[in-house]
């Protein structure tokens, strides 16, 4: 059931439903929020009387299955689906999450009277092409293609909108039946959709012609009282061309425009990407593949036609008034002549053209193997130009035109752009410029750095040496190594300290060593005495400090031996003679 959220419902829990943006013939869409990832979102439910209708709910569901397997820039994206059961209710109510999409639709832009400049047209046209090309080749048909279901963002991006009626190519059921005659919109129908037929991605590119018609005039290219009449028109009567209505548009555009709305699918572009191609073409100033048309001339005080109730049928014609035979047998021997003429001028402008070709892709190729595929598919090798690539190796194809898959007609030649290679620079003098400086410098030519430090008795990060050298032509896009200077040090105070530590404080430091020593009276053996160069001074890392060592030994002082007091041997006294 539909949640509470304060006062605004909730769908499936997550679904936050807010203002109405719109109302269309089956559903209306509200702006929501997403509670769980918090986005805003647009949210497209059945109107609440189709509810119970099984074809309507058909519609719908198919509508999501058929948008949610797309996945373009240029088609508004479908992110969840799901039903609700309302209380009061038999059936589900089914809804559709959308990406909410900020801007106008076309058919506001166009109410407002505001004129669309005829590149702007075609750039619009362009991305709706582009969207019908990539839904086509998913094998869905939109079958709907109508300025309300285009909009334009604030950015001037293209989002193709509403896939109610879309129908996989596969179906052949796709037709327009008199039992489901809601479907489509009268002034953008196809004549085949009017007429019940099996339709195909061709109907898209036609309704896309109906609405390059509108932009560029301000109207569509049928107008009547009725859907009836809209619709006999669509397949009966030729479109006058885009010029006809504004002089100032170029016979280009009314040959894309009038190949676009020729009544025979045959006749008009085989697939959405070829009429964008086209249209590319014409802004590119190239010309265009589309035929400059012929259209036969009005017929003058035509008797009137008697619409007919069903748009599946033929309308028959009335007779003529007795009273004005004559002028008019005469008037429709004139019509009959100039409609001839007409018709053999067409035919040889017109020939039915030959079984179109399929142009293979040729890019990454050698010129010489492509040169062999066009062959086998009968086409030739037109204009060689030559390019650098950083990307596409040298002898390899970068471009083509036509492109890949373009129908062409057999023996048409294909243009191609050939690598050279990569684009060559000159690596330029670096030497005494901070490395930042000199990296900024070579990136700006396309070339990748490598900043790499050396001992240097130059101002520190100042650059000393770069490999290429100077002047030297490398590829854009080479690395070019720069080696800057890790700049003088200050030589550290070892005076004082033993022989061993001021050996390895030095060491440390990045000098060499260079031992002297000095028998100095009164100091201490083994004690650093002086060094150079001086403490604190600044000398380049990998010179040499010299120091001094004292190696003094004191003489020992010597001691006095005590000589010995010689004792005086007693004689001995001869005793007393008796």
């Amino acid at each position: 059931m539909t949640e509470q959220s304060g006062d605004r419902p909730r769908l499936g829990g997550r679904y936050e439903l807010g203002e109405l943006l719109g109302r269309g013939g089956m559903a209306e869409v509200r702006k929501g929020t997403d509670v769980r990832l918090g986005r805003i979102v647009a949210i497209k439910r059945l109107r609440t009387d189709l509810v119970d209708d099984p074809t309507f709910q058909a519609r719908f569901r198919r509508e999501a299955q058929s948008a949610a397997s797309l996945n373009h820039p240029a088609i508004a994206a479908v992110y969840d689906t799901g039903e609700e059961q309302d209380p009061g209710e038999d059936h589900p109510h089914p809804y559709i999450v959308m990406e909410y999409v900020a801007g106008r639709t076309l058919r506001e832009i166009l109410r407002e009277g505001r004129k669309v400049l005829p590149e702007r047209a075609l750039e619009i046209v362009a991305g709706v092409l582009s969207a019908l090309d990539y839904s086509h080749r998913a094998g869905i048909i939109h079958r709907d293609i109508k300025p309300a279901n285009v909009m334009l963002t604030p950015t001037g991006d293209v989002k193709v909108m509403d896939f109610g009626i879309a129908r996989a190519i596969a179906d052949t059921s796709s037709t327009m039946t008199q039992t489901a005659a809601v479907v489509g919109t009268a002034q953008y129908l196809s004549p085949e959709q009017a007429r019940g037929e099996t339709v195909d991605s061709r109907s898209d590119v036609y309704s896309t012609g109906c609405l390059l018609y509108e932009l560029l005039t301000g109207r569509p290219p049928f107008v009547g009282e009725s859907p009836v009449s809209v619709a006999y028109q669509h397949v009966r009567e030729q479109a006058k061309p885009p010029s006809a209505v504004d002089a100032s548009l170029p016979p280009e555009i009314d040959a894309i425009v009038m190949k676009a709305l020729a009544k025979r699918i045959e006749d008009r572009y085989q697939s959405a990407g070829a009429m964008r191609s086209d249209i590319d073409r014409f802004l590119a100033g190239q010309p265009v593949t589309a035929p400059q048309p012929v259209i036969p001339p009005p017929v003058p005080d035509a008797p009137p036609v008697e619409e007919s109730t069903s748009i599946f049928h033929a309308v028959s014609e009335d007779e003529p008034p007795p009273r004005r035979r004559w002028p008019l047998i005469l008037m429709s021997l004139l019509i009959l002549g100039l409609l001839i003429a007409a018709v053999v001028a067409g035919a040889r402008l017109f020939d039915s053209p030959p079984e179109q070709t399929t142009v293979p892709r040729v890019v990454g190729l050698t010129q010489e193997q492509a040169e062999a595929r066009l062959s086998d598919v009968g086409l030739t090798l037109g204009e060689v130009t030559q390019a650098t690539s950083n990307d596409v190796p040298r002898n390899r194809i970068i471009s083509q035109e036509p492109g890949p898959l373009e129908e062409v007609d057999p023996g048409s030649a294909v243009d191609i752009v050939v690598s050279v290679g990569r684009e060559k620079a000159t690596v330029p003098f670096v030497l005494g410029k901070d490395k930042f400086e000199a990296r900024a410098q070579l990136e700006d030519l396309g070339f990748e750095v490598r900043l790499i430090e050396r001992e240097s008795s130059e101002e520190k990060d100042t650059v000393v040496e770069t490999d290429p050298v100077a002047g030297v032509e490398a590829n854009v896009g080479s690395v070019v190594r720069v080696f800057w200077s890790s700049g003088p040090v200050e030589v550290p105070n070892v005076v004082g300290r033993t022989q061993a530590e001021a050996e390895r404080i030095l060491t440390d430091a990045g000098f060499d060593v260079q031992v002297l020593f000095d028998d100095q009276p009164g100091t201490q053996k083994g004690i650093v005495l002086s060094q150079n160069p001086p403490a604190f001074e600044e000398a380049d890392k990998g010179s040499t400090v010299f120091i001094t060592v004292s190696s003094f030994e004191p003489t020992p002082t010597p001691t006095e031996t005590p000589t010995e007091t010689p004792t005086e041997t007693p004689t001995e006294t001869p005793p007393p003679s008796p």
